[in-house]
C-alpha cells in the first residue's frame, strides 16, 4: 500500500546490531578498526547509528517526540547521545527530520542536508526553532567520520532532496555494500502530473529508480523498516542459517516490489484510463539484479 505516517508509528522497538557474517564484536564493542551500524529507531520509522571511535553518525533524527526513545535506545547499547558528532536525514519530513534541531541542541552535533531539500527544511521549525544545516550535500558528496564513509545519492521524488546513503563495511575479512534507501512511494495528495509546485517530480522518480537500480548493494535497509523487512529480520538473526541482513538478491527482490506498488498506487488522472502516467513516472516495472562484482 502506499505510506502515510502519523503519529501512531512512534512506539518503541528494539534498539538491534545489524551485524555482518562472523561478527563476534557484539553490541557496543568495536574492533580497533571496526565501524558498526545499529538500528535504534522506533516502530515504524527507521533510525541508524553509526558508531566509530571518533564519535557517531545519526541517519534520521524522526519525530521530537521520539528522542527519548533514540536516547534510551543508544544507552542501552553502551554508547552516550553526546558522542553523535553528524546528523543525516533521508529527506524533509517530519518524521524522518523533525528532530534535527533538538538534537543538535543536545549534542552540538553538524546537521548535514541535500541541497535540494533545504528550502523544505527551512520551513520545518517544531516549538519556533530554526532548522540547523551546517553542511549542503551534493549528489555524490561522502560525509567522513572516523573511517565510515557514506555516499549521499540524490534519489528526489517523494521530497525534493530525497537521499539514499550507501558505504563500505568490512568485518570478518569480508567487504559489504550498505544502502540505506529513502523512500520511492508517494502518499496522499501528490501530484505527479502538470504539478506546478514541482514540474519535475515524475522525472525525478524516473531517476530514482535507475540510480537505485545501479547501486551495489549485500545489505540493504530504508527509511522504514517495512521497506526491508526489519523486525522479520531481527527476528532471524542468531538462529540457524545465513544472516538475513546480508541479502543482495532480497535488495533486487523488494526494489522490484516497490516500483510495482508505487505504480499502483499513482494517483488517477483524467484521460490516463490505461495508467500511462504511471508508467512514465515509474518507467519499467523490472530491477535488474546488480549488486556488484560479487
Amino acid at each position: 500500500s502506499c505510506h502515510h505516517f502519523s503519529e501512531d508509528l512512534r512506539h518503541p522497538s528494539r534498539a538491534h546490531h545489524i551485524p555482518t557474517e562472523g561478527s563476534t564484536t557484539g553490541w557496543g564493542r568495536l574492533s580497533e578498526r571496526d565501524t558498526q551500524f545499529y538500528s535504534i529507531g522506533t516502530g515504524e520509522l527507521s533510525t541508524f547509528l553509526i558508531t566509530t571511535r571518533e564519535g557517531h553518525i545519526l541517519i534520521n533524527s524522526d519525530f521530537e517526540s521520539t528522542v527519548p526513545i533514540l536516547r534510551a535506545n543508544i544507552e542501552k547499547l553502551g554508547f552516550k547521545l553526546t558522542d553523535i558528532k553528524i546528523i543525516l536525514g533521508s529527506h524533509a519530513h517530519g518524521d524522518h527530520m523533525e528532530a534535527d534541531a533538538m538534537l543538535k541542541e543536545l549534542t552540538a552535533a553538524r546537521v548535514m542536508a541535500m541541497d535540494r531539500d533545504v528550502p523544505a527544511l527551512r520551513e520545518m521549525t517544531p516549538g519556533g526553532k530554526p532548522h540547523p544545516i551546517d553542511r549542503i550535500l551534493s549528489d555524490g558528496d561522502e560525509v567522513k567520520l572516523g573511517g565510515a564513509v557514506l555516499k549521499a545519492h540524490l534519489t528526489a521524488g517523494h521530497t525534493k532532496g530525497c537521499t539514499t546513503y550507501s558505504m563500505k563495511t568490512e568485518e570478518a575479512g569480508k567487504s559489504y555494500d550498505v544502502v540505506v534507501a529513502c523512500s520511492v512511494g508517494w502518499n496522499p495528495g501528490y501530484v505527479l502530473w502538470k504539478n506546478a509546485a514541482y514540474p519535475e517530480i515524475a522525472d525525478d522518480y524516473r531517476r530514482a529508480f535507475r540510480k537505485l537500480r545501479s547501486l551495489p548493494c549485500d545489505i540493504f535497509l530504508g527509511a522504514h523498516p517495512s521497506f526491508y523487512d526489519g523486525e522479520t529480520n531481527y527476528a532471524k538473526l542468531g538462529k540457524d542459517g545465513p544472516n538475513p541482513f546480508i541479502d543482495p538478491a532480497g535488495y533486487t527482490a523488494r526494489g522490484a516490489a516497490r516500483v510495482r506498488r508505487s505504480c499502483v498506487c499513482a494517483p488517477p488522472y483524467p484521460g490516463d484510463r490505461k495508467g500511462a502516467v504511471a508508467r512514465t513516472c515509474c518507467g519499467t516495472t523490472s530491477w535488474p539484479h546488480r549488486t556488484g562484482s560479487r
